[in-house]
């Protein structure tokens, strides 16, 4: 094929990213049928010359100088729609060995079948736990998600998630594991500032990677959401899928033994819609969460409906430190109402390059009456936080600690590109309500692939 042939080709794949360029090559004159083509892809460094300023379009292309114009195109792929990025596959399965040679592991056509785009992590995990009598836990977790690219504007997001308990668990499970879809959700995006979202999702509270609810599972329901790269709005309704705070939910009249009511502590029963927000003013970023769950607050009947909760957070950087904070309020409960957190963070552990890390160290303060569950922690400080408890049918009570203090140290290093050591030390914590929990400690090696 002729060279001039082959950068026609590749004009035509990355039609609309490219604007008017000046002519770079003395030997392509204004009049010449390709000259746009070819400055085009000069000025996006998809194509080069030679030594002498010339282009020589008539002399055939090798193979060699076709992989490296595709490999070219590979770094520009976000900017094809999905027809074009469809066609670039084809062309670097074909040219497979000629990128290899030139260093160039095609990574995104190992991870796509079609429109799928493939990728996933894993850990392995140690837990020492703060509670007395309560085993250790060695676990294991995979996550494989998988993206469908339907159009230019829309894509189906799914997450299988694996979790393996490696001791302590059941024979059962110890050897099967527990796999479930964690994530579908079907995402519209209307422009490049706004989205629609449905089905099972994630949702992070918080500017702290969610250090009170980030469940796994998220929430099932619909969101929209807006951002502009500084202000991000979102807004949402639809029922929580994760949670550990849920207590005894059946009272018993002593004097009547068949007067008996099962009572919904309603996280994962109750409709609840949500707002958040946030705006990066380059100083600091500052953000606010709302949720209210649906119903009326009835003590006899749903312990969570009607409930209210809001929060703040702010993050200042200041060069390689952050000091960030968080603080929630219940508005619906009397007491026990109110969680805050404070510390600061010093570097960034980037995946992709081994021998960064960051450390962090935090105070935290948090009520019964706020913590509901799903807290990215990895030790299990909060889960000795009381839980909902139904006395009468008229009353409900925390059964453990009404509030809990600690300290938290948290680190990660990138060992390996896509390897990652963590590790979290809680400590120094005191309970209203209960015993005082020992400290807790956790390390887990973490995979991107």
């Amino acid at each position: 094929m002729k060279k001039i042939l082959a950068i026609a080709a590749a004009a035509a794949l990355t039609a609309g990213v490219s604007a008017f360029a000046a002519n770079p090559f003395s030997d392509v004159s204004t009049d010449d049928w390709a000259y746009q083509a070819v400055s085009d892809l000069s000025d996006q460094g998809v194509v080069e010359g030679y030594p002498d300023g010339t282009f020589k379009g008539e002399r055939n292309i090798t193979r060699y100088e076709l992989a490296q114009i595709i490999a070219r195109l590979m770094a520009k792929e976000d900017q094809l729609n999905a027809e074009q990025r469809a066609t670039l596959d084809k062309l670097a399965g074909e040219y497979a060995d000629e990128l290899a040679n030139l260093g160039v592991r095609v990574s995104n056509l190992e991870k796509k079948v079609g429109n799928l785009y493939w990728s996933g992590d894993a850990r392995m995990r140690y837990i020492d736990s703060s509670k007395e009598n309560t085993k250790d836990t060695w676990d294991g977790r995979m996550r494989i998600n998988v993206k469908g690219q339907v159009n230019d504007s829309t894509y189906v997001q799914g997450q299988m998630t694996t979790n393996m308990n490696f001791k302590g668990a059941n024979e059962a499970t110890k050897a099967n594991g527990d796999t479930f879809m964690s994530q579908l959700y079907v995402n519209h995006n209307f422009g490049k500032d706004f989205s629609v979202r449905l089905g099972r999702q994630p949702i992070v509270f918080g500017d702290q990677g969610g250090w009170l609810y980030n469940g796994l599972e998220g929430y099932d329901g619909a969101q929209a959401a807006y951002n502009n790269g500084k202000l991000s709005l979102t807004t949402g309704f639809g029922q929580f899928n994760a949670t550990d705070n849920l207590g005894d939910v059946v009272w018993t009249n002593e004097q009547d033994k068949n007067d008996t009511k099962t009572l919904e502590t309603g996280l994962t029963s109750a409709d609840m819609y949500f707002a958040k927000g946030a705006y990066d003013f380059g100083f600091a970023k500052l953000g606010a969460d709302y949720i209210r769950f649906q119903g009326d607050y009835d003590k006899g009947t749903n312990l969570v409906a009607g409930q209210e909760l809001y929060g703040l957070n702010l993050t200042i950087p200041i060069q390689q430190f952050k000091v960030f904070g968080d603080y929630y309020k219940n508005t619906t409960i009397d007491d026990y109402d109110t969680a805050w957190n404070a510390g600061l963070a010093y570097g960034a552990a980037n995946w992709k390059k081994p021998g960064t890390w960051d450390l962090s160290v935090a105070y935290n303060d948090v009520d019964a009456g706020v913590y509901f569950g799903g807290s990215t922690f990895h030790n299990d400080m909060l889960k000795n936080l009381g839980k909902f408890k139904a006395t009468t049918k008229d009353e409900f009570g925390f059964a453990g600690a009404t509030n809990l203090t600690f300290w938290t140290a948290i680190a990660n290093v990138t060992l390996q590109k896509n390897v990652q050591l963590h590790a979290e030390y809680a400590f120094d914590a005191d309970a209203d309500g209960a015993k005082d929990p020992d400290d807790s400690w956790t390390v887990s090696l973490n995979y991107k692939f």
